[in-house]
């Protein structure tokens, strides 16, 4: 198929998943009802999030873009890329899926249990705009074979597991990462407002989820409090209060100092991760001590958010979960990975 055809099909593409995120498009409605009850922490919220983000990504001159630094040869013999899909946030294994569409090759993927039902709404939006995507993208629940690469995503644990068993394949194994935000003390309201965004959105249990922040010595976190205040809410979500309650029992009850809002904890930690309903925290004194904590957690850091530049790479606050399409995981190129596969 030739790029130009991908191009202005997968921007159809995202013109629909707007239009399903914004309920102008009520055909998939039901199916991401389903969703939500498939897996709790999927709100009808959340997905119609991920589904506008994708959306927006999809447009046409953000594909070009992004394509504009590759060559991608017309290929007459596609690869097979075996996919392990995580579920953590609502269709957070669309970025490889679409990699392997681009590069001309076709998709094995072995979907989380959690997130099913989205990726068959992509499947049947594709297939309605070119009938080729049919035998193109394959879902199975069985071992992946017969593949040509791998891609896995999973925790520290799982990457073990699929290092061993997929070491034969030219592969991308991932493994936990985390996200910081970093404040200087002459942040606005907006400002910590748009880092609530970095923290909250989709419960935290995204790798694009500021878990960790870096603050001034004495930072008021009063200002901070105050800000994030409109996500309150959270406490309407029964699997986030628990986890929250449980946390706090837990620091409560080992004399733990912390700082409380209702809703979210403030633990001060050097631990990058760490658990829903909880934010891990430490005071800096200098920008040295900022890069080079940068560079010794490089590979443990998925991105950074900041409204000061601290001379490495950040995102503003309120982008980390707005990722463009030439912002990787881990930042491991995965198209070009799989345009110069064998």
């Amino acid at each position: 198929m030739e790029t130009q055809s991908i191009i202005k099909q997968l921007s159809k593409l995202g013109s629909e998943l707007i239009k399903i995120s914004s309920s102008e498009q009520k055909a998939y409605s039901e199916h991401i009802k389903k969703a939500t009850f498939a897996n709790p922490w999927f709100t009808i919220e959340s997905v119609n999030n991920s589904l506008n983000a994708l959306g927006h990504a999809l447009h046409e001159n953000n594909i070009l873009k992004w394509l504009s630094n590759y060559t991608i040869a017309k290929t007459s013999s596609p690869k097979t890329i075996g996919l392990v899909l995580a579920g953590n946030i609502p269709l957070v294994g669309f970025h490889d899926l679409l990699c392997c569409l681009i590069s001309g090759n076709n998709v094995l993927a072995k979907l989380s249990s959690k997130d099913q039902i989205l990726y068959s709404i992509i499947k049947d939006i594709l297939v309605k705009i070119d009938p080729s995507y049919e035998g193109r993208i394959t879902f199975t629940e069985d071992t992946l074979k017969n593949i040509d690469a791998i891609i896995a995503t999973g925790s520290d644990n799982s990457a073990r597991y699929f290092e061993y068993y997929f070491n034969k394949y030219p592969n991308i194994i991932r493994k936990n990462r985390n996200s910081i935000g970093i404040l200087s003390g002459n942040e606005t309201n907006e400002d910590l407002e748009n880092l609530g965004t970095d923290i909250f959105t989709y419960y935290g249990l995204g790798c694009r989820n500021v878990s960790f922040l870096w603050v001034p010595e004495n930072y008021n976190f009063k200002l901070f409090f105050e800000a994030i205040e409109k996500f309150s809410t959270l406490t309407n979500h029964n699997k986030y209060t628990n986890n929250y309650e449980y946390q706090k029992a837990i620091l409560l009850m080992n004399k733990i100092s912390l700082f409380d809002n209702g809703f979210v904890l403030l633990k001060e930690d050097a631990a990058l991760s760490s658990p829903i309903g909880v934010i891990h925290f430490q005071y800096y004194k200098s920008v040295e001590e900022l890069e080079n904590f940068a560079k010794v957690n490089k590979h443990k850091i998925q991105c950074v958010v900041s409204r000061t530049n601290w001379g490495f790479n950040t995102y503003g606050l309120g982008e980390a979960q707005q990722p463009e399409l030439w912002d990787y995981a881990d930042n491991v190129d995965t198209l070009e990975f799989l345009l110069n596969l064998k």
